[in-house]
């Protein structure tokens, strides 16, 4: 069983506790290894080692920091295999989507790498003679990344590579549940000398104690998130006490259109994606279906052929399966709970609607729910497992306001071959994304970012980078 360390300052350090956790195989129910709890003392000499590395590191010449970014991908590519298998065995992930993950955070890493010689400013004209009016870009400073377990790699990637190529020091807290592939990414990083002590920095521990110690650290001058709704607000109150900068990608209720002028072959196997990927765990999942009513009866029966098409079992031990476990006791509880009270409520399992039957493992059969009035509980709460509950509308209107009636806004699609019926969709539906006869998943150029409840901020290409970065003007006065 693996024991690992925090890294603080270029070197792995013994927490300040004494207590571990423990990190299970979700479709075995194994321990696999355990991380140090970590304490707002950890914290302090993480925060306080990136500090004291940011100045050097924002005077390294962009194009220096920006083929050190490169390199992190290239190192992840050198060991792709090995964070594959981490990634299914800590996290559940079938092959063909860990592989996606690891891929997707390579590019990411090279893709970040291209913004070194990218980053301007800009001379804005003066109102006053003999003057120049300079719009800096610098970097925010200090960083503190906040890794899910959902998407452990990529999200890694995501934060760890934009906050170094635009100057920015970084400590993140890997999810409790699934440090596995962090720990061995910060292997790359101590083996890497360009990478000067105190840049990079993991503290590992609780989301309570260790998340609240980043948040509200006076020296932490962004704190980038990604997470549950609840754990988003407590990390906006911390960060609050000293205005500290937040990034927040939060829960999302994604709703899914299907008009009668959709492809429906097309439609079942990508709204099947976009549900099912990663056992539902995701934000952009499609978490509710609004199907017309003149197409529901057909529609049901493809979606529930696709989904029992599904395979289920333990990632690991075939490449065959399609979907793993859920992540853990606790999450196969809630999402068979909510199941439940929905057919409580009135609803009717098409398919599916219980535990799957595997010797260990927290399986779920993914379900779909018909006869589902839009108010009910789980129309409305996420729900962040393998369940799709839908309902019919008669007019786009009628789909439009049920789409938009929610405390979220990340994402949302559109299945329709009629472009005036998709532009009207994409013009009032009010999400950060909206995806029109594809799966939900967003690309790295791109621009990530919910409304709402769903977040603030976002990440991906320009935008996303920006985020890491603080403005600074200048008004240059000079003699003639």
């Amino acid at each position: 069983m693996r024991t690992h360390q925090m890294y603080v300052n270029g070197e792995y350090i013994t927490s300040t506790g004494d207590e571990w956790i423990d990190i299970i195989n979700p479709a075995t129910e194994q321990v696999i290894s355990k991380i140090p709890k970590g304490t707002e003392q950890d914290v302090n000499k993480a925060v306080e080692a990136a500090h004291q590395a940011q100045q050097a590191w924002e005077l390294t010449p962009n194009i220096e920091r920006g083929k050190i970014v490169r390199k992190l991908g290239d190192k992840i590519a050198e060991n792709r295999d090995k964070f594959i298998d981490l990634l299914q065995e800590e996290q559940g992930k079938d092959y063909e989507l860990a592989s996606g993950e690891v891929d997707l955070a390579i590019d990411y890493f090279h893709y970040m790498s291209e913004w070194a010689r990218r980053i301007e400013g800009e001379i804005v004209p003066s109102d006053r003679p003999n003057e120049n009016i300079l719009v800096y870009k610098k970097p925010i400073g200090v960083v503190a990344g906040i890794i899910p377990w959902n998407f452990p790699v990529f999200i890694l990637a995501r934060k760890v590579a934009t906050a170094l190529v635009t100057g920015c020091t970084i400590v993140i807290k890997p999810s409790q549940q699934t440090p596995n592939t962090a720990m061995e990414f910060t292997k790359i990083v101590d083996a890497m000398e360009e990478i000067p002590a105190g840049v990079y920095n993991v503290v590992t521990g609780t989301g309570s104690e260790i998340g609240n110690a980043l948040a509200s650290h006076k020296k932490v001058q962004m704190i980038t998130m990604t997470g549950s709704l609840p754990a988003g607000t407590k990390v906006m109150e911390a960060a609050a006490q000293n205005i500290t900068k937040v990034n927040l990608e939060l829960g999302g209720k994604a709703p899914a259109i299907v008009t009668q002028h959709a492809d429906l072959d097309l439609a079942a196997k990508a709204i099947t994606t976009s549900r099912l990927a990663n056992g539902g765990q995701a934000c952009t999942n499609a978490e509710r279906l609004y199907v017309h009513e003149s197409v529901a009866e057909e529609f049901t029966q493809k979606l529930v052929q696709a989904f029992e098409a599904t395979k289920l079992g333990d990632p690991r031990e075939s490449k065959d399966v399609t979907m793993g476990p859920l992540i853990s006791q606790d999450r196969l509880e809630t999402v068979e709970g909510m199941v439940k009270d929905a057919v409580a409520q009135g609803a009717s399992v098409a398919t599916g609607g219980e535990r799957a039957d595997q010797n260990a493992g927290f399986f779920y059969k993914p379900t779909i729910l018909t006869n589902v009035t839009h108010d009910s509980d789980i129309m409305r709460e996420e729900i962040f497992g393998p369940v799709l509950p839908m309902t019919t509308f008669s007019t786009i209107e009628e789909a439009i306001d049920m789409a938009n009636d929610t405390v979220y806004g990340l994402s949302s699609s559109i299945y329709t071959d009629d472009l005036n019926e998709a532009m009207r969709v994409v013009n009032e539906m009010k999400f950060g994304e909206t995806y029109v006869n594809r799966e939900n998943f967003e690309a790295v150029q791109g621009y990530h970012a919910g409304m709402r409840q769903s977040g603030l901020g976002g990440a991906d290409g320009k935008h996303g980078m920006e985020d890491f970065l603080a403005t600074q003007v200048v008004y240059m006065q000079y003699k003639k």
